[in-house]
């Protein structure tokens, strides 16, 4: 045996996101030997480690994961950080078994089993669930390297507040939701110019009156209409994951009447200076890029591919290799399915397929009860 195996579980949930810790709830529940490992140090820690002013887009009374609503005002729209403890305590209430500082780097299959590693570390398991999302790399333009060296250049992964950039004016590229949000926010302290062309705008304003009236209607949309039963979700979702989501929170005349100047798409570098579709050159001492990420599966050394690289999969199940799994992944049944509303869906569905996969189950489920001595609700 090798002397750094730390144990041989049912299953092993490769990412502590709300994803996997959905998924964990509803193991839990049937009494199942599972770990959750994530590469960092506490739960939620993924959400803290974004930009500082971030608020999410969903009002906390779609925000809560199975058996635990969300606390406070169920109209109000949470910050990361309340995300980031309600993770923290999720993990904590329900005595889920989080595994910190778990980089996984490696999952191989021998015969029927999975052994999955992290440098010296391995466990071994009957089924592997890879809850990490398909987002891991940042992504950049190949020019990006011809920049002027005295330009600072900040992916929105990077990014925490307008004290990080240099003095002088600011380009943000990529106007989607996460550019929108950084120029206006970066704009009340820099001049700032924003590239790019949203993808659409989302009809009425955001915020409590929204929360009320039209985003159960949104959500209705992302569970129940877009998915793969349905003949309109099957059609979209192809292409779903390369188009930009609308304008949420912020709309562009938000960024104009900020003062934040909207120009062209980035087109190259000239000169170590940024230069637009139009032609013209930029000077600019700060490079914003919120032009989203890469996949990278190339740790997960099993035949669930295509040759793009996207999971081969039916809601979460892998077609060819028994005992592998995904979720929280872009539209993998549905549109809601990376968000936190529509976790909890596939989550359950997942649980349910393991447990038919893997029948046997414990006395006593070991779910940590409420102080009120009954398993809270589900959320639906």
């Amino acid at each position: 045996m090798n002397a750094n195996l730390e144990s041989t579980v049912d299953t092993i949930i490769v990412g502590g996101g709300q994803a996997g810790l959905a998924l964990g709830y509803f193991l839990a529940q049937e009494g199942r030997t599972f770990l959750i490992l994530d590469q960092n140090g506490r739960p939620g820690e993924a959400w803290r480690q974004r930009w500082d002013s971030l608020r999410l887009f969903t009002p906390a009374k779609y925000d809560g994961l199975p058996g635990a609503p969300f606390p406070g005002d169920h109209l109000a729209f949470p910050t990361k950080d309340q995300l980031a403890d309600y993770l923290e305590d999720y993990v904590r209430r329900f005595d889920l078994p989080f595994v910190p500082n778990v980089l996984v780097d490696q999952i191989n299959r021998v015969g029927d089993v999975f052994t999955v590693a992290a440098g010296d570390r391995s466990w071994r398991c009957n089924n592997v669930v890879i809850a990490t999302g398909g987002h891991h790399l940042p992504k950049k333009p190949q020019f990006a390297g011809d920049l002027d060296s005295e330009i600072l250049q900040l992916h929105s992964e990077d990014y925490r507040n307008p004290g990080q950039l240099k003095d002088g004016p600011v380009l943000v590229v990529g106007l989607g939701n996460s550019g929108a949000e950084i120029a206006l926010e970066v704009g009340k302290s820099h001049a700032t110019q924003l590239a790019g062309r949203p993808s659409g705008e989302m009809p009425m304003r955001h915020g409590r009156t929204a929360a009320r009236f039209a985003l159960p209607m949104v959500r209705f949309l992302g569970l129940h209409v877009l998915n793969l039963n349905t003949p309109i979700g099957r059609k979209a979702a192809p292409g779903f994951k390369s188009m930009a989501a609308p304008l949420i929170r912020t709309k562009t005349k938000d960024l104009v009447a900020a003062g934040v100047h909207l120009v062209p798409r980035l087109a190259g570098v000239s000169e170590g200076r940024p230069v637009l579709d139009d032609g013209s050159r930029v000077e600019a001492s700060n490079v914003i890029w919120c032009t989203g990420y890469h996949e990278d599966y190339s740790w997960v050394k099993l035949p669930v591919f295509d040759a793009l690289g996207e999971p081969q999969q039916t809601r979460g199940v892998a077609h060819d290799v028994p005992g592998v799994y995904f979720i929280g992944q872009e539209f993998l049944f549905a549109a809601a399915s990376a968000t936190l509303p529509g976790v909890t869906r596939d989550a359950r569905y997942l649980a349910s397929r393991l447990a038919e996969r893997n029948p046997g189950r414990a006395t006593e489920p070991v779910l940590k009860q409420n102080a009120a001595g009954q398993a809270a609700s589900e959320n639906v």
